[in-house]
């Protein structure tokens, strides 16, 4: 990756398996790609008049087929045809701005572990594109950027939620409990597991029918099966201020690169603590300051 090249000219001394294989096992698989390709500024760039002229044909089909006799005017037909059709177009691709503005679950999800590694550099990286000069233009950004004092001013203000555990909890749960890390799991291998189970005869699974069957499974049909586990992100009831405080900023911090680098961030007038000084020099809001205004409020 270029990327990685860049880093290293700057300075940055980051192994391989923090960089460039965390990336590519969190984004370099075909499902990743197309859903960047699909979800992209261009692609909503393009789709915007496709949806505008099937929106126009459709209206126009149905107020010509049940309303043509109230409508005396052909240009009137097509004048109020053209006025619904602008009306939902526009409609969509504002659904679909904001939905951008939003933690996604396919990239920014996937991008936590990466980030969990390359705070220890003082690194976070995010996926953020747009269109320029009717060009898509994706791009995997790194913002160097000190997590301590968010997390340590985040700490605080959880610290003081303290006495409301009760509802923190459920403003965890209430946003964030559509959020979940699918990672996959390596299957026990049955050769490994009859050691432990020949010691004690208790020990061994009910259900198994075939022991020398399943120890003659081969080693390619092991590796066929993948097994996932859905781990979710709300932090538990029982970890520390700290540790929740970091979890919260590690789930977020992919998100707010994308939106930090696109210059899409909420304004800090509208948010709680907007009286606190920001940890970022070129933005309205820092890490902390977006968790508690997306989170906590």
């Amino acid at each position: 990756m270029g990327q990685w090249s860049r880093l290293e000219t700057a300075g940055f001394q980051i192994p391989v398996q923090d960089f460039e294989a965390a990336l590519q096992t969190a984004l370099d698989s075909v499902s990743v790609r197309r859903y960047l390709f699909f979800n992209s500024a261009i692609f909503h760039f393009f789709m915007a008049p496709v949806v505008y002229v099937v929106v126009w044909c459709g209206v126009y089909s149905t107020l010509h087929l049940y309303l043509s006799i109230y409508l005396s005017s052909f240009w009137i037909l097509c004048l109020s045809v053209s006025l619904v059709a602008i009306i939902i177009t526009s409609a969509i691709i504002l659904i679909l701005n904001h939905s951008n503005k939003q933690i996604n679950i396919n990239t920014d999800i996937r991008l936590i572990q990466v980030n969990e590694r390359l705070t220890k550099h003082n690194l976070l990286v995010g996926v953020a594109d747009w269109v320029h000069h009717c060009t898509g233009i994706l791009q995997l950004f790194c913002v160097y950027w000190d997590l301590s004092p968010c997390l340590a001013a985040l700490t605080d203000t959880l610290e003081g939620m303290s006495f409301a555990r009760r509802e923190l909890q459920s403003k965890l749960h209430k946003n964030m409990s559509h959020l979940s890390l699918v990672t996959e799991v390596t299957p026990l291998d049955p050769e490994a597991r009859s050691a432990n189970e020949e010691g004690s005869e208790e020990e061994r699974p009910l259900l198994v029918e075939n022991e020398e069957r399943a120890r003659s499974t081969t080693t390619n049909q092991r590796e066929e099966t993948k097994l996932t586990k859905d781990y979710s992100l709300v932090p538990h009831h029982s970890l520390s201020a700290q540790a929740t405080a970091r979890q919260l900023l590690l789930t977020y911090s992919a998100t707010y690169v994308r939106l930090l680098v696109s210059e899409r961030l909420p304004r800090s007038s509208q948010c709680p603590l907007h009286s606190r000084r920001t940890h970022c020099n070129t933005a309205s809001l820092c890490l902390c300051q977006y968790v508690h205004r997306g989170v906590l409020r």
